[in-house]
């Protein structure tokens, strides 16, 4: 197992108070595995396991568990009175109402709740308005890129080797555990494809058509980090299975969100930089995980830009920014990340060794008229590391640093 520091650091600074901690995140991105390493250190820190309940959903000993009363009931006759009671709720969607009973556990008792859920459904209005202001989402994403090459750091391959298996296979934890063999990586990929799509989507959104669905997944791995629109997207998917009438916008619309709240995939607006609002139309599509996205389409060379595009932007979401795609006159800026009063402009691209490639990078930044941080991203080892003022930063030493 891989110590994920970032997230662990985010559990301890909610420790020991009514804040409830709500881990989210695509399915087997390492939930599980950060609430049972956080519950062991607390062990070790002398808290009695007496003290501490350890629920995950998906085991069939607590599959009797599906409602709040009956959840409510099981942790109550095991609550260790005049104590800190540490409750863990793994995969808590799966019992109707449950926000019931956590908010009542919350105020009848001495307890430090932490909950993980694969659906954005989680967060729904109902639980917001229940404990609102009592609890804090911690958005979950597979293996950084540093976290991947401090695993693999001393296996003999270069920085640059273990990128490219980082991109091609992806950062979800369960892969270190895997022999290295691609027939078993590309198995275990297809397992989780099938399990996220037919489990967390199908499942929960009692979707008839799963072929339909399929094809809108597929369609955003094979465009991903390029504008579109429901309507576009429709026409090709109608015209692609060949239908005999045509797909509503709406319809398409409807299959992207479920999507969305599975965490598979995740959507930036378009910004626009100078009138400082997000726009509503022709947004991008980012894949959570660069191995499932090939899973569907294959690991394609020559889309490997938009595969790098894919990894720095799921970057910016780890490090708290909300990113957009900037819309500056007539021109675009891959990522423009905001974090509180923080503004950064970022431009992703293979190399900048072609001056039109180098013009074409730089002109944006030049229309914005404002002195934000602006930063070129590139795959390039030697090259200036600013010009007229904007970053160039090299990928790798990028997705490395803090």
């Amino acid at each position: 197992m891989i110590y994920r520091v970032d997230y662990m650091r985010q559990l301890q600074a909610f420790k020991d108070n009514k804040i409830i901690k709500v881990v989210t995140g695509l399915r087997r991105s390492g939930k599980s595995t950060l609430l049972q390493m956080y519950r062991d250190e607390l062990i070790a820190n002398g808290v009695s396991p007496s003290q501490i309940q350890f629920v995950n959903f998906e085991l069939m000993k607590y599959d009797y568990i599906r409602s709040y009363r009956q959840l409510y009931d099981f942790i109550t006759q095991n609550i260790v009175a005049s104590k800190k009671n540490y409750l863990f709720f793994d995969e808590i969607q799966q019992v109707e109402g449950w926000e019931k009973a956590i908010n009542s556990l919350t105020l009848e008792y001495d307890t430090d709740i932490y909950v993980t859920g694969s659906n954005a459904y989680l967060l729904s209005s109902e639980l917001a308005t229940l404990i609102s202001g009592r609890y804090v989402e911690i958005k979950m994403l597979p293996l950084s890129f540093r976290e991947y090459y401090e695993y693999y750091k001393n296996d003999g391959k270069s920085t640059e080797e273990l990128f490219n298996d980082y991109l091609k296979y992806g950062g979800l934890p369960q892969l270190l555990s895997l022999p290295s063999d691609e027939k078993t990586i590309s198995s275990f990929l297809e397992s989780i494809y099938d399990t996220v799509i037919l489990k967390d989507v199908v499942g929960r959104n009692k979707l008839k058509d799963v072929d339909l669905l399929k094809r809108v997944f597929a369609f955003v791995c094979g465009n991903v980090g390029s504008i579109t629109s429901t309507n576009s997207m429709a026409k090709y998917i109608a015209m692609e299975a060949k239908l005999d009438t045509s797909l509503r916008p709406a319809t398409i619309g409807n299959i992207l969100e479920m999507l969305e709240n599975a965490f598979i995939i995740y959507k930036a607006n378009r910004y626009d930089v100078k009138g400082k609002e997000v726009l509503k139309s022709l947004e991008k599509y980012y894949v959570a995980d660069t191995g499932l996205k090939n899973t569907v389409v294959g690991y394609n060379l020559e889309n490997y830009g938009h595969s790098i595009e894919n990894v720095v932007y799921l970057e910016l979401l780890r490090r708290g920014y909300k990113v957009y795609v900037g819309k500056c006159d007539n021109k675009e800026i891959d990522f423009v990340a905001i974090k509180k009063e923080e503004t950064r402009y970022f431009q992703v691209t293979e190399s900048l060794a072609d001056a039109k490639t180098q013009e074409r990078e730089v002109a944006p930044f030049y229309s914005t008229n404002d002195f934000y941080e602006k930063t070129i991203i590139t795959t390039d080892k030697t090259y200036a590391t600013n010009v007229n003022g904007i970053k160039i930063v090299n990928l790798t030493e990028f997705l490395l640093s803090e």
